[in-house]
């Protein structure tokens, strides 16, 4: 299910430290993009932020969530997105700590996928 407008520009007003956020509907859910690559995502009124190795543990956190996903081919495919614990949106100045952690592991991956090219 799609987010909600509201709730699209409330993450909009909260991220807004990181720079312009741009979000972008796609596959059922919203894609948030800032400096050109994609750190987050919302589904289902819930916001997801991108993981890798360097911020895992700092996003221990959210490991009390499943993370990200879809079916294919009856499989489930986790994806690298874990969910920011809803406590989060009372606290704006560590979110924002989560959603810099996020755009630098989405800064690494767009820089490891240009290099495997």
């Amino acid at each position: 299910m799609a987010a909600r407008d509201s709730f699209i520009d409330f993450l909009r007003d909260q991220l807004a430290p990181l720079g312009p956020i741009a979000p972008r509907r796609m596959f059922g859910a919203t894609g948030l993009f800032c400096e050109g690559v994609m750190f987050g995502v919302i589904a289902e009124d819930a916001l997801y932020l991108r993981v890798d190795d360097l911020n895992r543990a700092a996003f221990k956190e959210a490991e009390a969530f499943p993370p990200l996903s879809y079916e294919k081919q009856g499989r489930t495919i986790d994806l690298s997105f874990w969910r920011v614990p809803d406590r989060l949106f009372n606290e704006p100045d560590e979110l924002i700590d989560w959603a810099r952690a996020g755009l630098a592991a989405a800064h690494r991956v767009a820089a490891a996928g240009s290099r495997a090219r």
